[in-house]
């Protein structure tokens, strides 16, 4: 069966066109959007994911058109129209249509259903390669739909056979394009806690660390991260994913590190009884 998608009330196949072109989210790129997919036909945190898009909301001054109970019931319609038995599910919430071109007048939001992703798996065995990037996002606990500087550099990532950008700034690292990043220095597990998405899948893995390592929420220096024993980066895609170089340098050994496998292995532990 063919996915469906919901538009301001209605539910209608994936490949509908939905949006007039004086959106403000196309006219002004102002828009944010969440990202979170099912396990066992259960939403992954959904509260959480849910407190983080009203936030986004909050800050970027848009009134949310649905409650929480009321969009639960379209993700429920969405997974049984898809006729899978796991799903993605895309939330964008724009600015609306604007007559000015400016002023937000009425928030348009859609529901995509998607298939899951498949975002590199060899890499959460063997490793990934970043690139380091000097930048800090605007408004960095939305989740904007503002990816410019990764379509970008899209290209030099594909020619470096890299999976991602790492972002700093005055020798303070922040996160990835899209997930956030851990470090090992030795049994120590640190993340930073400044100009980051507060990921869930970030907040997932705290929990899951917090009996078996001593852990550091704070800023994280470039040259930690550089000379760190281990380190991982976290999201909804990616779930636990071992970074094994940043630009020519390797990390320790060139090896996912033992300590990011055994988290990775809760982790997986955790979504594989997920909702039973």
């Amino acid at each position: 069966m063919p996915f469906y998608q919901y538009f301001n009330g209605e539910i209608l196949p994936i490949d509908s066109p939905v949006f007039k072109t004086n959106d403000l989210g196309l006219l002004r790129g102002f828009g944010l959007f969440d990202y979170f997919r099912t396990y066992n036909g259960v939403p992954f945190r959904w509260n959480d994911y849910w407190q983080r898009f009203e936030n986004s909301a909050r800050l970027l001054k848009l009134t949310l058109p649905a409650t929480q109970g009321e969009t639960e019931k379209v993700l429920a319609d969405l997974l049984a129209m898809s006729g899978e038995n796991e799903v993605a599910f895309r939330f964008v919430l724009t600015g609306g249509y604007a007559p000015d071109s400016v002023n937000v007048v009425e928030p348009n939001f859609l529901i995509r259903t998607e298939p899951l992703p498949q975002d590199n798996p060899a890499g959460r065995l063997k490793g990934i390669k970043v690139l380091p990037y000097e930048y800090v996002r605007d408004l960095p606990e939305v989740k904007t739909t503002n990816y410019v500087h990764m379509v970008l550099m899209a290209e030099e990532m594909r020619r470096q056979q890299a999976a991602d950008l790492l972002f700093h700034k005055d020798g303070e690292v922040s996160e990835l394009t899209r997930s956030n990043i851990f470090i090992f220095s030795g049994d120590k597990l640190i993340t930073s806690d400044r100009n980051i998405l507060n990921g869930i899948t970030r907040r997932v893995v705290l929990e899951l660390a917090a009996s078996d390592f001593e852990i550091e929420v704070r800023p994280v220096t470039y040259r930690e991260v550089v000379t760190a024993d281990e380190i991982f980066t976290t999201s909804t895609t990616k779930w636990v994913m071992p970074v094994v170089q940043i630009g020519e340098l390797p990390v320790a050994d060139g090896l996912a590190g033992k300590r990011t496998l055994f988290l990775q292995e809760k982790f997986e532990n955790l979504i594989t009884g997920w909702g039973r």
